[in-house]
Parts: structure tokens; sequence; C-alpha cells
């Protein structure tokens, strides 16, 4: 990242795709580049985590089991290959969470292992972990022991169901957070079976809220001094964002239904057939609608006392889709988004993920990223975070495992003699 020295910036290759260039001056620090980061975390949310605070010029520390490292690295195929093409040990989902960070093979389950954890720790402004409720004491790398060494420590522990309730002991898995949390009540067609999201939504999520709630303690921290420690639940966050569905039963007494691809509050805001495939329209206010039903030729409904108002087509829903539906499967896609962004109406097509990175807008914004990679270039999403002063730098790339160990050990006072020594025990690996 940019606050960690080296001198690099973003450029844009025939593709597209933003590439990480090598430029005469060194980038500006990025804003967390004061930050030292701990991640003991794994899978998803952990790692998510900690990769927008790398990002963010953080550095990071991603401490794995010498000679398995991240139960992701193995999460394939695909997995990235190398000039050859032939298949690395580097799945395309470890290389999607881990940008950014420095790997360290550290043996926790070993007493020298879990020393050189706390020495590091000491070293850190934060510490990162999502193991099950009480399962790092066992190592003396708790919360009580890190605090231990570093007061001003911030510790994140990320948990299925967190540190306290009955089922704070139970492990949690992003799959069954979305059904026990609520969106799999609210996702899929009415008549369908409950579905989950297509991607690990609650861990996602999880990892912003974690990324956020060390923000907010770091800032405290630099006020007062104080470290503190945060306790934050997939479960929690799941129920958090179910957002306006939440409130609408909270407020109004009426557990939500699956709508497939309707709102529940506005219409018409769903996915309407076309002549040649779906189509998007996104009506937010009356205004929008009366728009919406002169570029389609049905000013009529507009003017309808059942329609008029979004009120009115809530409780009218199905009346007015039945009437919406072969008006819009009477022409193709491309013409209805032609004709409804012309009236200034919402709407757009329903893009596959090669076409979301063909698209000339993400293109444009270097929403893919190039970077290079001992096996040979790789492709990976960018942070859409685009700041004026101190702009994200892609300068290090997913690590291999234990690529930063012997580095990272000289540097916080060990001597090659004690790293050898810490090899040959199978505490540590390269």
């Amino acid at each position: 990242m940019s606050g960690r020295g080296d001198e690099a910036t973003c450029g844009r290759d025939e593709d597209g795709v933003s590439t990480a260039l090598k430029a005469g001056a060194p980038a500006k620090p990025g804003p967390l580049a004061h930050v030292r980061v701990l991640d003991l975390s794994r899978v998803l949310a952990g790692p998510w985590a900690s990769q927008l605070l790398a990002d963010l010029g953080a550095t990071v520390f991603k401490i794995e089991k010498p000679g398995e490292g991240d139960d992701t690295r193995r999460w394939g195929p695909p997995f990235l290959t190398d000039g050859s093409g032939a298949e690395t040990a580097e799945s395309a989902y470890y290389l999607s969470a881990n940008r950014g960070k420095r790997s360290v093979a550290i043996d926790i389950a070993k007493a020298e292992g879990n020393t050189l954890v706390r020495r590091l720790a000491a070293t850190c402004d934060v510490f990162l972990e999502n193991f099950k409720v009480g399962g790092l004491a066992k190592y003396g790398l708790d919360y009580a022991a890190i605090h231990a060494v570093k007061p001003d420590i911030v510790y994140c522990s990320i948990t299925g169901f967190g540190q306290t309730g009955p089922y704070a002991a139970r492990a949690g898995y992003d799959f069954m957070i979305q059904g026990m949390g609520g969106l799999m009540s609210l996702t899929g067609e009415p008549e369908g079976e409950p579905m989950k999201v297509g991607v690990a939504f609650a861990d996602i999520f999880t990892g912003m809220y974690a990324s956020v709630g060390v923000l907010a303690a770091l800032a405290h921290r630099d006020r007062t001094g104080e470290g503190q420690h945060i306790d934050l639940a997939l479960l929690d966050v799941q129920a958090a964002v179910l957002a306006n569905q939440a409130t609408n039963w909270l407020v109004g007494g009426v557990v939500p239904k699956r709508l497939g691809n309707a709102h529940p509050n506005i219409v018409p805001y769903q996915v309407f057939e076309t002549r040649d495939g779906h189509v998007i329209v996104a009506v937010g206010n009356d205004a929008q609608f009366g728009r919406f039903c002169a570029a389609a030729g049905c000013e009529a409904l507009a003017a309808d006392p059942k329609f008029a108002a979004n009120a009115a087509r809530v409780r009218n829903r199905d009346e007015l889709v039945a009437l919406l539906k072969p008006i819009l499967a009477a022409r193709a896609s491309a013409d209805w988004i032609a004709v409804l962004e012309a009236a200034g109406v919402p709407c757009g097509p329903i893009n596959d993920v090669a076409q979301v990175f063909g698209h000339e807008q993400i293109r444009h914004r270097g929403m893919a990223v190039r970077m290079e990679h001992p096996a040979g270039a790789v492709d990976l999403p960018g942070n859409p975070l685009h700041f004026s002063e101190t702009p994200v730098a892609y300068d290090r790339v997913p690590p291999l495992l234990g690529a930063d160990t012997k580095r990272t050990l000289l540097d916080i006072g060990l001597d090659a003699d004690a790293i050898a020594a810490l090899r040959e025990s199978g505490a540590i690996g390269e």
C-alpha cells in the first residue's frame, strides 16, 4: 500500500484494467500508514476487514499456520495459473480477500509460536481474530493477555454469535447466518424455496462493520490513550442490515415475505420480462411514475387513483404489475433502457460478471486491478474508495504462505540464528 514506502501509482491498460506502475516519486502515504494490524483471522469476514485496512495503508501481518495457511488457499478451482498454464496453490477465493498483507507463518500451538505473536502484538495497534469464543485463551492470545502486553490495543473478535448469549459457543457460517438472520426469508420468488445471496453477504458486511469499528476504536484511542475489545457477531450484523425490512416488522408488525425482485415499499420497482430478456425498472417516486407511463404509452395509469400515488400502487401492486407486464414484454431490453433513460426513469440491464467488468463505467473507474504475482499477472477486483489526496496503491499482491516471515521477525529484533532455530522446531514456516 502507499503507506509502506513503495513507489507506485495506478495506470490503466488498453483493456481498462488498472495496473500498478512504478513512478518517479513516492505515492503519498495512505490514511492508515501509521497503523499496524496483527491479523489472526481466516476465510472471509476477518480477511475482508484486514484487506480494507491494508488498502487504506495499514501494515497488516497475516498470521498463518505453517504448511497450511488460510483455509481459502485451497478453496477452488479456479486457481491462479503460472506462465506455463499450470495451477498454483493460490485459489481465486483466497486472492479476493488478501491483497496488501504480509504472510507470517507461525504455529500458535507451539509455545515459541504464541510467544512470537505476543511479541509482534506489542508492536501493533490492532489485533483481529475470528476464533471460536475462548479459542485463543488456551494459547495466551485472548484479549486479556494481549491487553497485558499492549494496553492500548484495539482487539476485534469476530464470531458467529458473539462473546455472550446462549449461542455464543456455536460456530457460525455465512450460509446458516443468512438463514437464521432472516435474509433468506426475503430472498427468492414468493412460491419458490428460500435463497441465499450469491456472495457471502453476512461475512462481507461483518468485515465492513469490523473495519468501521476498528477505525472508531482507533479514533477513541488517539483521543484518550485507551484501547478496547470489539465484540462483533455475524448474526448481529445480519439482523442489523435487514434495514427497512427489519423496521417494516418492528414498526408495522407485519412479517416481510419473499417478493422475488419486487420491492416491499415501492412499486413498480422490479425486474420485467422484455421481448429478448429482462430489464430493471426502478421507479422511486410519483413523478418518475408519471414519466414512466408517458414513455411507455400508458399515461392513463398515472392518472388512475389506484396508481397515482406510491402508497396506492403498493396496495394495488398485483393489478398494476399485471397491466405493465405485456407492455414491457412488447419491446427489446435495449429499446426500453434507451427510452426510459431519456425520460429520466431509473432502469438498467441485468449483467453477468463478465459484462460487469467489461462495462465502460467499471473500466473507467478502474475496478479491475492487475498486479504482478510470483506466478504471473493476476487481475483482482479493485477498491471502490477514490481518495483525492491519498489514493489506494495496489503494490502488495496477496502473499504466498510465509512469504514475509523472516523479514517480519528480523524487524522485531530476532537474529538469523534465532529464526533458523524456530524454523527447525516447526514454530515458523517460510
